[in-house]
């Protein structure tokens, strides 16, 4: 499947809409790339500022116990995915996406972006009409598309991994579960009058998530199969907890992932 087709069905299905209490929340596409070649990013740079954002957007900051359930959301659906991951890393937050992330969402347009910042950086993005609840509301409908995702085992990818998802989109899972995306950083802003499909919303709840290493490279899979922790990287020096690859020191970190 080439990468145009890939596209067409990917904005043909696009999104769903899951319904709860009056709340309408969204999940937009994470767009499956081509792996650059290392020119493209001769310094390694995984994230850019992006410009500043309009002042009329009303800021809603995200708490640290917010950025704490993001973690430990990402970590635990890490940790447990089926066919278990030999080589799946410790996901840590990170203040620099985070900001990138927050820059981003000021601006209150539904859509991935800066587009400098998509050549380097995985994005997820949900959003939610009416009054706000939880933040796990707005992550929680990313792991969801795990009911449509198929892993594609090794002696499937012969050369490239076909794109096995059943559904509408499996690619927010998919960055969430990318065993090098080891870092993430989101904020979350509350718009009025955003507009999203050519309608103005009048007050909504918008969360931005930036991942680096980026996803969701096509033709790949999103981590190797095998006993946990049996691939990971030399430089976590054989550190394994909880089926995850972790560092020797804890950086960045709220609490410790239970």
């Amino acid at each position: 499947m080439n990468l145009l087709h890939i596209r067409l069905c990917l904005t043909t299905l696009l999104l769903w809409v899951i319904q709860k209490s009056g709340a309408l929340v969204l999940s937009n596409v994470t767009d499956l790339t081509v792996h650059p070649t290392a020119e493209a990013n001769p310094e390694g740079r995984t994230f850019l500022s992006a410009p500043g954002a309009p002042r009329s957007r009303r800021k809603r900051q995200i708490s640290p116990r917010d950025r704490n359930v993001i973690l430990d959301y990402h970590n635990r659906v890490r940790s447990q995915v089926f066919p278990p991951a030999a080589n799946m890393e410790y996901m840590l937050w990170d203040d620099r996406l985070a900001k990138s992330a927050e820059a981003w969402a000021a601006h209150c347009i539904w859509d991935h972006g800066p587009p400098s910042l998509m050549r380097f950086v995985g994005q997820n993005m949900s959003i939610q009409s009416g009054s706000y609840r939880s933040i796990l509301d707005l992550v929680r409908s990313w792991y969801d598309e795990v009911r449509y995702y198929s892993f594609p085992y090794p002696r499937e990818c012969n050369l490239r991994c076909p794109n096995k998802c059943r559904g509408a989109v499996c690619s927010h899972y998919t960055q969430m579960v990318w065993a090098t995306s080891n870092r993430i950083g989101c904020a979350v802003h509350t718009c009025n009058n955003m507009k999203v499909w050519g309608s103005f919303w009048p007050h909504t709840t918008f969360l931005v998530c930036n991942y680096s290493i980026k996803g969701n490279w096509i033709g790949e899979a999103p981590y190797k199969t095998g006993k946990p922790c049996s691939a990971c990287p030399p430089s976590y020096g054989g550190s394994c907890s909880n089926n995850l690859c972790v560092p020797g020191v804890m950086l960045n970190r709220l609490f410790p992932f239970k």
